[in-house]
């Protein structure tokens, strides 16, 4: 079937943290399905290209940056269609080291700050200031990227998934708040995917033993955990999201849509 289905050629949309990860895979399959996506990113420069799409550096914990990343891109392409709030990050933490070896895994007020600073309070910075703009030009789509951890709970990432579920309550509030102004609000929650590349050895050692086993040992036997037997692919995440963005899902606002094979409850 033809991608322009969809029908979103030239929709402006911006894809926080999306220079790499499943951020850079929703770009790329945006840019495929017509969209004009843009890349946001503290790891970029503004005015700067990635494969032929367009930069704009942005701190999603600063509301002034945040706010000057939607003026550029309103300043070059003249609206904004959509934006992907993706950016997030994740620091594998117990509540409590019971064995007491590396207390560092064990959740404080560094790494507690950390994650929320940049899943919550940038998420809302991010919805906020794109919102203002949508309301400016008569609607819009707000998509935030969730995880099917914020509904289950996680062992070792139980901030990660509180920050996860602030999303999904954000995504249903705010759609209800914003629905009479066209602009719709949805969540996207994916479960285990294909390797990304942003895994570091660090970032496997402290989900490895906050999980009690070697770093060797994390599960990779996806047949015993997912109904479909197999990884998600990150391109699959960006499919979804191409949906979402456009009118094909126009009656789809507040409510977080599971992308894990059948693995998750939520």
């Amino acid at each position: 079937m033809s991608q322009n289905w969809l029908g979103i050629d030239g929709r402006v949309v911006i894809v926080t943290g999306g220079a790499s990860g499943i951020g850079f895979h929703v770009v790329t399959t945006l840019k495929n399905a017509g969209a004009v996506p843009v890349i946001a990113d503290v790891s970029v420069e503004t005015g700067d290209e990635k494969e032929g799409i367009y930069c704009v550096k942005c701190d999603v914990t600063s509301q002034e940056s945040v706010q000057a990343m939607v003026d550029a891109v309103v300043a070059k392409y003249g609206k904004l269609d959509a934006i992907v709030n993706n950016a997030g990050v994740n620091l594998p933490r117990l509540l409590v080291d019971v064995k007491g070896e590396r207390p560092e895994y064990e959740l404080n007020e560094k790494s507690f700050n950390i994650m929320f600073n940049i899943n919550v309070k940038g998420l809302m910075y991010c919805a906020q200031a794109a919102a203002k703009q949508m309301l400016k030009q008569g609607g819009g789509v707000i998509i935030n990227m969730s995880s099917e951890s914020g509904k289950e709970g996680s062992q070792g990432q139980s901030a990660y998934s509180a920050t996860k579920g602030a999303c999904d309550s954000f995504t249903r509030s705010w759609a209800k708040e914003l629905g009479k102004y066209n602009i719709r609000v949805v969540a996207v929650a994916p479960g285990i995917m294909e390797a990304t590349g942003l895994r570091t050895p660090a970032y496997n050692e402290a989900l490895a033993y906050t999980r009690g086993v070697k770093p060797e040992e994390l599960s990779t036997d996806y047949t015993k955990v997912i109904p479909m037997g197999r990884d998600g692919k990150l391109d699959e995440v960006g499919e979804l999201v191409a949906y979402l963005v456009s009118d094909r899902s126009s009656y789809i606002s507040g409510t977080t849509i599971n992308i894990s094979g059948g693995k998750s409850r939520g």
